[in-house]
C-alpha cells in the first residue's frame, strides 16, 4: 500500500491543530510531522501520545541543533521544518507540506491516487479551492491560468477582480506531494527544489483538491491583515494579478489610505463573503463547490477525550 504523510508548522489554538490532524488521519495519513511554532503549546502531549504523529517543539534547542537561530520570518521556519521532516528516516512514500487551514479532499482514496502517479514523476501538485466567508461548506473553485481567466475574474468581482489573482485572496499555486528518499531535495511553501530545478517531473493531480479556509469573518480577518500585508500573503514582494498592474499589496495600501477600514470592508464584502449574488455568479460559471469537511465529527472520532 502506498503510504503518505504531511508536514506542517503550526501556531494555532489546540482545537484547530487537532481538527487539522484528525481530518488527515481520517483521510488515511500514515504519518503526520507536526512542528509546533510555539514550543510551549498545550497540544504537544496529546499529539505525542498518538502513534501516527511525530511532534517537534520548535524551541531554542531545536533550532540550535539545526545550526541556526530561530528565523524571524515564518516562511523560513516553515521551509526549514519541511526539509527537516523530508530528511528524516523515511516512513512514507509521499510527503506533502501544507498549513493548518488547508485540508486535502480527494475524489477517491489518497493512497490509490498517489499509487497511479507514473514512476517518472517526482512531484504531484494539488490546486486549491477557497472557502466563502459566512458559509461552512461553500468554496470557490480554482480557475486555471489562460487567456480567459482575467476576464472571468473581473466579471465575478466587478470592482476588485483586477487585483486578485484567480479571484483568490490567498494562493492559487496550490501545494504539492513529493516522493521521499530523493537526495538533494529542498521543500519550500509552494514548490520543491532539486538543486536549481523546481518541481522536478511535476504532474497535476486533478483528483485531489486543497480546501483552503483562508479568510475568517471580517473582524478576525482584520486582526491578521497587518501581518499579512507586511510579511504574509499580501506582502509587497508578491506579483500582481495582471501584467504590469498594481499588486494586491498596492491596492490594500491605497484603499486603506483613502477610505480606511470602510474601504477594506468593501473589498472583503465583494471578494470573500459568500453572498447569494457571488454564489450565483460562481455557479453560473461552474466555479461553486460544496465540500463538507465535517471537522468536529472527525475531531471527536480521533480525539474523543479532548474538550
Amino acid at each position: 500500500m502506498m503510504r503518505w504523510g504531511l508536514v506542517a508548522t503550526i501556531l494555532s489554538p489546540s482545537v484547530d491543530v487537532l481538527r487539522f490532524v484528525a481530518f488527515h488521519l481520517d483521510a488515511g495519513a500514515h504519518r503526520l510531522y507536526i512542528y509546533l511554532d510555539d514550543p510551549d503549546a498545550e497540544v504537544h502531549d496529546i499529539l505525542k501520545a498518538h502513534s501516527k504523529i511525530r511532534v517537534q517543539k520548535c524551541n531554542d534547542a531545536y533550532w540550535k541543533k539545526l545550526g541556526a537561530k530561530r528565523p524571524a520570518k515564518h516562511q523560513v521556519r516553515q521551509t526549514a521544518n519541511a526539509t527537516h521532516a523530508y530528511n528524516r528516516k523515511v516512513e512514507v512514500d509521499w510527503l506533502t507540506h501544507i498549513d493548518v487551514d488547508e485540508f486535502i479532499v480527494p475524489d477517491q482514496r489518497i493512497d490509490e491516487i498517489l499509487a497511479k502517479v507514473p514512476d517518472t514523476k517526482l512531484c504531484a501538485r494539488m490546486r486549491p479551492t477557497e472557502l466563502l466567508v459566512g458559509t461552512a461548506d461553500i468554496f470557490k473553485a480554482f480557475i486555471p491560468n489562460g487567456p480567459d481567466r482575467t476576464r472571468l475574474v473581473e466579471n465575478l468581482y466587478p470592482e476588485f477582480g483586477s487585483f486578485v489573482k484567480g479571484g483568490f485572496l490567498s494562493h492559487v499555486a496550490g501545494k504539492y506531494f513529493v516522493r521521499t528518499g530523493i537526495n538533494g531535495l529542498a521543500l519550500r511553501i509552494h514548490n520543491v527544489f532539486q538543486g536549481v530545478e523546481s518541481n522536478p517531473s511535476q504532474i497535476e493531480l486533478h483528483s485531489l483538491t486543497l480546501a483552503h479556509c483562508h479568510a475568517k469573518p471580517f473582524d478576525e480577518w482584520l486582526t491578521s491583515f497587518r501581518y499579512r500585508l507586511n510579511q504574509g500573503s499580501y506582502r509587497a514582494s508578491l506579483g500582481s494579478a495582471t501584467k504590469g498592474g498594481p499588486s494586491l499589496h498596492d491596492m490594500f495600501v491605497m484603499l486603506e489610505e483613502t477610505e480606511g477600514t470602510d474601504g477594506l470592508r468593501r473589498f472583503f464584502d465583494e471578494v470573500a463573503i459568500g453572498s447569494p449574488e457571488l454564489q450565483a455568479r460562481l455557479k453560473n460559471n461552474d466555479l461553486l463547490r460544496k465540500i463538507d469537511l465535517d471537522l468536529d465529527a472527525k475531531l471527536a472520532r480521533h480525539f474523543p477525550n479532548f474538550t
